[in-house]
């Protein structure tokens, strides 16, 4: 059996969030007692080979320092940047390759994600030596087109991607930062590996696995939470 080492975590929550047109960024909604944020960790704490949490905040963020989160010897807060790539190579620049060898990334906005889809994601990673990322096959039949259909698209082969995303911590750092100093659009960290030529191993997880993007998302958020998935 592969030995799992430390593993670093970061989390990127620098964003606004205005699609959901509330009074302050989505990961300090409440969610079943907790923020968004608050819910986001817990379940990710619950991961033994995930022991450093880093958080990309924005640097005028008022909400952190109110949270029991801000005392936690095991979170460190950091800047975020202007984007999410910038805000993740913000934490990956300050952690030690040699104590954490991987990285684990997963944003703020999925507080229902699966442990055993975490554990799954990690064992299967280390176990192939190389990254991947949690993904469900896509169910529904895809179309391409703006205010029409242009064409239908075979959903074979085609997957949802989800966080989180696990990578090795050097690889991914030196990665990302080739990648945004070329201009490279990166929307997620396994897009800067795809830029590379670097294989990205897709690790089925569970649909439930949702981002809070939408006001509706949050009700759906709390359904799965109140029923333990």
């Amino acid at each position: 059996m592969t030995a799992i080492p430390a593993i670093a975590t970061v989390i990127p929550a620098a964003g606004v969030g205005k699609r959901m047109k509330a009074d302050k960024p989505k990961q300090y909604l409440p969610l079943c007692g907790l923020t968004v944020l608050e819910q986001t960790l817990r379940r990710l704490k619950q991961v033994a080979a995930l022991q450093q949490f880093y958080l990309a905040l924005s640097p005028d963020d008022p909400y952190f320092p109110t949270l029991p989160l801000a005392t936690d010897p095991h979170i460190q807060r950091l800047d975020g940047g202007a984007e999410r790539a910038n805000s993740v190579l913000n934490a990956l620049v300050q952690i030690d390759a040699k104590a954490y060898p991987w990285v684990l990334v997963h944003d703020a906005a999925r507080p229902v994600v699966r442990v055993s889809d975490i554990e799954l994601l990690i064992g299967s990673c280390l176990q192939q030596g190389q990254g991947g990322i949690l993904a469900t096959p896509v169910r529904d039949t895809m179309k391409r087109g703006s205010a029409t259909v242009q064409h239908t698209v075979d959903r074979a082969d085609l997957w949802h991607a989800y966080t989180p995303q696990l990578f090795p911590t050097a690889l991914l750092r030196d990665t990302l930062q080739q990648a945004l100093s070329q201009g490279v659009a990166i929307t997620d960290e396994a897009s800067a590996m795809e830029w590379a030529g670097l294989p990205v191993l897709l690790v089925q997880g569970h649909a439930d696995n949702i981002k809070i993007t939408q006001a509706e998302d949050l009700a759906l958020a709390a359904f799965y939470l109140e029923h333990s998935v």
